[in-house]
């Protein structure tokens, strides 16, 4: 007769379970500087329409879409100023910002279905507005990569059995546009590691953030899901340079911190159920800034660990 010995539970298997669940309600725990005590949200701008893209110009000032509004802010010390709007530089519906090394402000805008280039003068021009002679749909968010070329998501259709939403690279150094992907259900937010060497894209109609690898040529190879994120849509994302993951959760009122191999290290409640997107920012890039929709605000975090300084590129001239 083999015979085994039940197991009963000690009291550290209860203590154990006890922090766990601590963490997962409060978003908040003891282990390590990578989990941030007693998150405090600041708001720092209000009266915003549908707040997005927020880009930090590596200074003193914030520049953050209103997709709906026709206008980009310029926030600086709490203060809204207006940077650009249909008026002064022809924007229409912009979303996803990125600056390059000059200052310029790189602008994905699903109204005129383009990338613009808006110079620190309110000066616009159209980077890209097509690929093969085929329109955009709506471009969404951008990022440049290591080597100084700009890659941006492109979702159609909000239906996980249609995954029809693209990610295009635009070079630097001709301003031509290729296909990287053609098959993601709604691409929103994209980020590159620290090396350059992954790229990160959120799939909101499937509720997961997707990882492939970067080839030297610019492709991308080995896409695998990175972390599944249920009851909402992971939508802006930036890395801190420990390599972990923050991702705006639309829908799901927080936002989350992955570690580098795809588990959760905390769910912070944001102020609304609508977080956009998220831009690491301030003098020791220890300010983490937060676009919310529901509240048509901006709001401000400091945190342990400084954000990852974004790839910028000298290319685009």
């Amino acid at each position: 007769m083999n015979c085994k010995t039940k197991y009963l539970p000690t009291w550290k298997d209860f203590f154990f379970i006890g922090i766990v669940c601590l963490i997962w309600q409060t978003g908040e725990s003891a282990f390590g500087q990578s989990f941030i005590q007693n998150p405090q949200w600041t708001k720092i701008a209000g009266d915003l329409n549908f707040p997005e893209g927020p880009a930090w110009n590596g200074k003193d000032a914030l520049f953050v879409s209103n997709c709906y509004g026709g206008w980009i802010a310029q926030i600086t010390d709490s203060k809204v100023d207006t940077f650009a709007t249909i008026q002064s530089t022809g924007i229409q519906k912009t979303n996803g910002t990125a600056f390059d090394r000059y200052g310029n402000l790189f602008v994905c805008d699903f109204g005129l279905k383009a990338i613009l280039k808006i110079s620190p003068h309110q000066s616009a021009m159209i980077v890209a507005n097509s690929c093969q002679n085929q329109p955009f749909n709506r471009p969404n968010d951008l990022a440049f990569s290591k080597n100084g070329n700009l890659y941006f998501t492109d979702p159609n259709q909000y239906d996980r059995q249609h995954p029809d939403g693209k990610v295009y690279s635009v070079s630097g150094k001709d301003r031509s546009v290729r296909i990287i992907h053609d098959a993601i259900a709604f691409p929103n937010g994209i980020a590159f590691s620290k090396d350059g060497k992954q790229m990160f894209v959120c799939e909101s109609a499937a509720n997961r953030i997707l990882l492939f690898d970067v080839l030297q040529s610019g492709n991308i190879t080995n896409g695998r899901t990175f972390v599944e994120l249920p009851g909402g849509d992971p939508d802006g994302i930036a890395l801190d340079v420990h390599g972990n993951l923050y991702v705006a959760h639309f829908g799901g009122g927080a936002v989350y911190i992955i570690s580098p191999d795809g588990n959760i290290l905390q769910k912070i409640p944001a102020p609304g159920k609508k977080p956009s997107n998220l831009e690491f920012g301030g003098k020791d890039m220890k300010t983490l800034f937060l676009t919310e929709v529901e509240t048509n605000s901006v709001y401000r975090l400091q945190v342990p660990i400084a954000g990852l300084k974004l790839f910028q590129s000298s290319r685009f001239k």
